[in-house]
This record gives structure tokens, C-alpha cells and sequence, in this order.
């Protein structure tokens, strides 16, 4: 009876020991076991293709009074997840400022960030501001051009033919506000001015 009471007394001094490497082994087994769910979710590749399109599309906003503010149609569209980016074909834009300017463009191709905060128009591209109280209509031409809806803003870093009224002007690039109507054209300039009746 006293050697096994002696055998009790010396595993009781190793048992804290004995238990605590027992639960570091069931850790260790569990993390090794159940690795998807310590992988970091920032490694999971983007997909590259589509992740989704639409075909003879057209996405209206309106303002909290229930005027349409802003549509964007095209004949077809694909959305890519990896560079947050929406392609459209044959994309028309009508845009109508807050104090009631309104704006068409159309073009071959357009892209749109997923925040809809820039629209690159490429290929044929033809924006009309239609003219309102005292500015006379205006015509935007040319091959490529960026559009900044948040901002009223539109840039082009190549050649444009800007008709407004029976004024017409070419530039290599431009920097045009359409609400405040004004336009920083760059490069080689120039203007034919007709003369007010």
C-alpha cells in the first residue's frame, strides 16, 4: 500500500506537466488540421474573367424629388472584379445638372470605375451639352475622352474638335468644367470666331 501511495504521490507532481503538454499536442493537432481557416482571405486570386454582363442595358438615377438625374445605356456590358472595372459597348450617357444643363455623349466603348466617379469614352466619341439660359449649345469631338460626373469635369489628352454655337475650335488636349463652362485647351490651338448677328 505505501509504494503505491509513493507512485501516487510522484505522477501528481508530474501530472500539471503531463496535462499541459497533452492540450498543447490537441492545439498544435487543430491548427494543423483545420488549415482554410487560418489562410488569409487577402491570398484568394481575383477572378479575371466576368463576373457578370448584361445586353441592351439601360441604369437611371434620379435625385430625392424623383428627377432623372443620370442614365447610362449600352448594347452590351461585362464587368471585370479584378481591375473594378465596367466595359460597355456603344455607351450613351445623358447626364442633367442641378441647375437643369443637360448633357448627351455616345461612343464606341466606354469604361467605368465601379464607383462610377470616372467614364473613359473611346472610339467616335460625341458629347453635346445642349445650350441653356445664355450659353449656346456645345459639341465635343474626338477619339478619347475622360468624364468626371462628381466633379462636372471632362478631359481629353488627344486632339478634339469643340463646336459651341457656330464657333469652332481644335485643340491637342482639353480640360473643360460644364458647369461653369469654361475650357483649357492645350497644344497646337485653333479657333474660327463668327461673327454675333
Amino acid at each position: 500500500m505505501k509504494r503505491l501511495r509513493r507512485l501516487l504521490d510522484s505522477l501528481s507532481v508530474y501530472l500539471p506537466l503531463i496535462v499541459m503538454a497533452m492540450l498543447a499536442l490537441g492545439s498544435w493537432w487543430l491548427v494543423k488540421s483545420v488549415p482554410a481557416l487560418s489562410a488569409p482571405a487577402a491570398n484568394k486570386p481575383t477572378r479575371q474573367e466576368p463576373d457578370y454582363s448584361l445586353s441592351d442595358f439601360s441604369v437611371k438615377s434620379f435625385n430625392a424629388s424623383g428627377r432623372l438625374t443620370r442614365e447610362i445605356s449600352g448594347a452590351q456590358a461585362q464587368h471585370y472584379p479584378a481591375s473594378e472595372l465596367l466595359e460597355i459597348q456603344r455607351v450613351r450617357i445623358f447626364v442633367q445638372s442641378k441647375d437643369g444643363t443637360r448633357m448627351n455623349a455616345q461612343a464606341s466603348q466606354g469604361i467605368s470605375t465601379d464607383d462610377g466617379k470616372q467614364v473613359t469614352l473611346v472610339g467616335s466619341v460625341d458629347v453635346i451639352q445642349h445650350a441653356h439660359a445664355e450659353r449656346p449649345q456645345l459639341a465635343l469631338s474626338g477619339e478619347r475622352l475622360v468624364v468626371f460626373p462628381d466633379e462636372d469635369r471632362l478631359v481629353s489628352a488627344q486632339p478634339v474638335r469643340i463646336t459651341r454655337g457656330s464657333d469652332v475650335f481644335t485643340a491637342q488636349s482639353m480640360d473643360f468644367n460644364s458647369s461653369s463652362g469654361e475650357y483649357a485647351l492645350k497644344g497646337r490651338v485653333r479657333g474660327t470666331l463668327m461673327p454675333k448677328p
